[in-house]
């Protein structure tokens, strides 16, 4: 049997050829079973993400797998094969459960670390299951790949940092507050990275988001995503004492909070705390604010920085996973060397009762009847000498499954003890 991942990722195919290969999620099903139909396939698992378009089989010996899957997209797909052929990337083996494994564990990824992709594995693994296409090989070094992330997650710091700049803002936001929960929001500005921030903030516990640009109708369309509130633009600023945290991404082409505002804003706050995420550019707030006492400016320059750290604190991480992921492949591999010796441990065993049998059995005819306590011994005596014997060869079959000459001590033992391939 042969184990192949085959397909194309963000390293290796442009968009508009990861975008014509993709599988929308309705017409899986028939992908999935066009798969299985062709001769030799045995399962079938598809990939299907923004990122990644991959193709999990198992095959009989006697197809070429490459060849197979490579026909299947480009008739399913009407992708030619000379378009195919430079994206492709294909994993045999020991190499595709590497893959798989590293794909499951966010190493493989645009963002290294970023969730979503154990998600969409998962979705991958369900569609499969659900169109019996899945039930031997494949299945259990995918659901082993879920294991295997799950360590990785836990045991390495791999996605614990943010690495977006509108999450960096929030987490930011985390450290000067120490909880979010109950914090009032004010988005300035309708930019993509401020609706960004936003959500993150919303999800970490922000309990009320204002919204305000120059253009009313669209603070309202914000406002309405995050079930906030659309303040007039005029008005904000006298609003901003009740707000803990401000994002800005106003096209303004100057600056539309200055050090003597913001002075006047915290004094009627009390002092307490404020968070102003500029995320502009142009800037829309004077650097000068952060002079202002409980004031903590941070513009797109700042944010940039801790994500960088970040980034490199996940590399780090990373190749932390990296050794995790090499181990939990040698394991996988050692338990399919030893599954590929259980035949021949099944096969010993068999001879060895048949052997035991046929010598009880001449004796029984010779001795005559025998009482019931009497064969009891002599099940209990010849079982007992069994099992010494075949203790050994076993031993030596499991141990040597997975080592590079192991074929040579396996192919000894059949041929002393007679056993078919």
């Amino acid at each position: 049997m042969k184990l192949l991942v085959t397909g194309v990722s963000h390293k290796t195919a442009p968009v508009e050829v990861r975008e014509r290969l993709a599988f929308a999620e309705g017409v899986l099903p028939a992908a999935l079973h066009g798969l299985v139909s062709r001769e030799g396939i045995l399962e079938a698992m598809v990939l299907s993400t923004c990122n990644r378009v991959e193709i999990a089989v198992t095959t009989d010996d006697a197809v070429d797998p490459v060849s197979a899957v490579c026909t299947f997209l480009h008739e399913s797909r009407g992708v030619s094969l000379e378009t195919l052929g430079p994206c492709l990337y294909s994993h045999e083996g020991r190499e595709a459960i590497h893959h798989l494994f590293r794909v499951a564990s966010s190493l493989d990824s645009m963002v290294v670390g970023e969730p979503q992709i154990l998600g969409q594995l998962k979705a991958a693994y369900a569609h499969a299951k659900a169109n019996d296409c899945l039930n031997g090989l494949l299945e259990s070094i995918v659901s082993r790949a879920f294991s295997v992330a799950k360590r990785v997650r836990s045991e390495t710091g791999i996605g614990q940092m943010a690495v977006s700049v509108s999450y960096a803002a929030v987490e930011l936001a985390r450290k000067i507050f120490g909880s979010l929960d109950g914090r009032t929001v004010m988005i300035v500005g309708s930019g993509k990275m401020s609706e960004l921030a936003a959500r993150h903030l919303r999800r970490s516990g922000a309990a009320h988001i204002f919204v305000t640009n120059r253009t009313y109708e669209r603070a309202q369309e914000l406002a309405t995503i995050f079930q906030g509130t659309p303040v007039e633009y005029s008005r904000f600023l006298s609003l901003l004492p009740e707000v803990d945290i401000v994002i800005t991404s106003s096209g303004a082409p100057h600056y539309i909070l200055n050090q003597e505002e913001m002075q006047r804003v915290i004094t009627a706050r009390r002092n307490k705390p404020m968070f102003l995420i500029d995320i502009a550019v142009p800037r829309n707030v004077d650097p000068s604010v952060n002079d202002v006492d409980n004031v903590f400016l941070y513009d797109i320059d700042d944010l940039q920085e801790v994500v960088n750290a970040n980034l490199r604190e996940r590399f780090k991480e990373a190749e932390r996973a990296e050794e995790l992921v090499t181990q939990e492949v040698d394991r996988m591999m050692a338990r399919l060397k030893v599954q590929e010796v259980a035949p021949t441990i099944v096969s010993l065993q068999e001879q060895l009762e048949q052997i035991r049998a046929g010598e009880i059995e001449r004796v029984r005819r010779k001795l005559g009847p025998l009482t019931a306590e009497q064969e009891s011994a002599i099940e209990s005596l010849t079982r007992g000498i069994v099992n010494k014997i075949a203790h050994g060869p076993i031993s030596e079959l499991r141990r040597h499954a997975g080592l590079p000459d192991g074929v040579h001590i396996i192919d000894a033992i059949r041929q002393v003890f007679h056993l078919k391939d």
